[in-house]
């Protein structure tokens, strides 16, 4: 390290969100900005050991704390009261935690995993910042916001739900590579041709409805209008998918246009290479096609928390930068017809993408990253 900060204080951080992707990703973008700081002396994650979060962040090489914490069920009853108690017993931990690792500040990105290490940091006047990637924010984000010394938020029209005297509209961060990637290296790294692609994923868990309708249409879309296809179809449902895909198009395995595979590490790569992507409503996932510049057909998952996802869509709707379809509404017909508008109308396609673009926020993760150093 250089003379130049070898007298300057360092800051601790501990990052908390987890369960899905939409709060892990964002928490992580933060972690690797913050990582790059020489400012920076430690970067605690806190998160559920059995979530998708331990296993991302260890394969990145951070410190990992474990609690033990689940989602709020929505109804009275013997669960509920579990529940609490199993939060009672986080919020320890995290208290803990925060004890022995004495972080300087500690920045959380909603949802149920990140609610212990806000709480602890609150009891502790631990200065915390809450960042909320949902056009509506969730009970923690809308709980917490009062007493967080920083809110940032995805979406202009979040505002209106939280109470804080310092929110900002930052928009999601995201991974630095999704600026500095091109479309060419991208297809390239994944051994596509320099020609239109289509995307079809449903998040990091899969969704069945677009996987079925996407399984009867392939065929078509590659023999016919030469399109690349590169489809994700989660871990738990790959098997299906395979074999399903198996008797609709025996000799798919032999089509150089399409890429099957149950889940992709690295999306960027994926995003990036694509011009056409059907998707659920993840607000991340939002945030990164906008990066990429994709025109994206959204089927929200009609179970999400909130409704969130729903929202999400709707207000790319609004800005003309996305096609919609219901999740009841998805089947091979109606799928197809929302990526032919797309493929038959140049101009639409275009229009689509540049609107897209226009709403995507690629300073986020610094702008962020900033904000949560200020609250120190």
């Amino acid at each position: 390290m250089s003379d130049t900060y070898s007298n300057h204080k360092k800051y601790t951080y501990f990052i908390t969100g987890g369960g899905t992707g939409g709060h892990i990703y964002p928490a992580v973008a933060i972690c690797d900005e913050l990582k790059k700081d020489p400012e920076t002396k430690e970067i605690y994650y806190v998160g559920n050991a059995d979530n998708l979060e331990f296993e991302i962040t260890k394969k990145l090489g951070y410190k990992f704390l474990p609690l033990k914490v689940s989602g709020m069920p929505r109804k009275f009853g013997f669960g509920l009261i579990k529940w609490f108690f199993e939060l009672q017993i986080a919020i320890l931990k995290a208290l803990y935690y925060v004890n022995k690792y004495k972080p300087n500040a500690i920045f959380g990105t909603g949802g149920y995993v990140s609610a212990p290490a806000l709480f602890a940091g609150g009891l502790n006047n631990v200065p915390f910042m809450i960042h909320d990637c949902d056009a509506k924010p969730g009970i923690v984000s809308r709980y917490l916001a009062p007493n967080a010394k920083c809110v940032s938020l995805a979406f202009e029209a979040s505002k209106k739900f939280i109470k804080s005297p310092n929110i900002h509209i930052n928009g999601n961060p995201i991974r630095s590579e999704f600026k500095t990637l091109t479309k060419w290296e991208a297809r390239k790294q994944l051994g596509l041709e320099n020609k239109t692609t289509l995307c079809i994923m449903g998040g990091s868990q899969g969704a069945k409805s677009v996987n079925a309708a996407s399984v009867e249409i392939l065929k078509q879309l590659s023999l016919e209008y030469n399109l690349q296809i590169i489809f994700q179809t989660g871990k738990k449902n790959y098997e299906k998918v395979f074999f399903s895909l198996k008797k609709a198009y025996p000799e798919f395995e032999n089509d150089k246009n399409i890429i099957l595979k149950p889940y992709f590490d690295d999306m960027v790569t994926v995003l990036k290479s694509s011009d056409i992507a059907v998707s659920r409503a993840g607000s991340l996932s939002i945030s990164e096609l906008c990066a990429c510049s994709v025109a994206s057909i959204l089927i929200p998952y009609p179970h999400a928390a909130a409704d969130h996802q729903r929202k999400n869509a709707q207000y790319m709707v609004e800005k003309r930068a996305a096609l919609y379809l219901e999740d009841a509404d998805t089947t091979k017909d109606t799928l197809l017809i929302a990526i032919e508008q797309l493929l038959d109308n140049e101009d639409k396609l275009k229009t689509i993408q540049h609107n897209a673009f226009k709403l995507a926020k690629l300073d986020a993760t610094k702008e962020i990253a900033k904000q949560l150093k200020g609250i120190v």
